[in-house]
């Protein structure tokens, strides 16, 4: 059974690819296919870029496919940078220039205003053309500095809720039982299990008898 990644950010392939170990998926990631399009992620929602990259790279590849996007929504800047997240201080950024523009502009607001989350939206889409999309949710604060330098992106500056250390200090083992890519990738697969026999076609409900 065969199921693509459809990213090319190497850090979430790492995630998900530890989340599906175990579970008899036979990972192809992006990487791995020819002349794979690019998907412009110009979506106004977390939900309809996964599903615009979801749907481009199972027609190319008539697999299986999980395509997902994700970010940071911090309340004081009204849910900024959200679908930017990547894109947040324009192309050729780094994660330090990202992270350094929102601590700069909620520099003044106390700790019980710097209330942000991390969302993911993954759409799995089956070799039919059928989509199914899993929303996860990691609520939290942002810090007044960066601290920790484990995971990748905003994670330096995201308190998860309950804890006193951001996602860069409490390491990757912690993050992957809590982050919101974790929870929507549980979700992704139990529906995998529940649904999807092991030859890979979707089962249908058992009539009654």
């Amino acid at each position: 059974m065969k199921l693509l990644l459809a990213t090319r950010n190497r850090h979430k392939l790492t995630e998900m690819q530890q989340m599906l170990e175990g579970t008899g998926w036979q990972v192809v990631l992006f990487s791995d296919l020819e002349d794979t399009p690019d998907v412009e992620e110009d979506g106004a929602t977390f939900e309809e870029n996964a599903r615009k990259k979801a749907r481009g790279a199972a027609r190319h590849a008539g697999l299986w496919t999980l395509a997902e996007d994700a970010g940071l929504e911090v309340d004081a800047l009204g849910g900024e940078p959200g679908v930017l997240s990547a894109r947040y201080c324009g192309e050729g950024a780094s994660d330090a220039d990202r992270m350094r523009k929102v601590l700069d502009r909620i520099v003044a607001v106390p700790d019980e205003r710097r209330t942000a989350r991390f969302r993911c939206v993954i759409c799995l889409v089956d070799p039919a053309g059928n989509e199914t999309c899993f929303e996860g949710r990691c609520e939290g604060r942002i810090s007044h500095h960066a601290r920790g330098s484990s995971g990748f992106g905003y994670d330096p500056i995201f308190m998860p809720e309950g804890q006193a250390l951001t996602f860069g200090e409490l390491g990757q083992s912690v993050k992957s039982r809590i982050s919101h890519r974790a929870r929507a990738m549980r979700q992704v697969i139990a529906f995998l299990q529940s649904r999807v026999g092991l030859d890979g076609q979707t089962q249908q409900p058992q009539k009654p008898e």
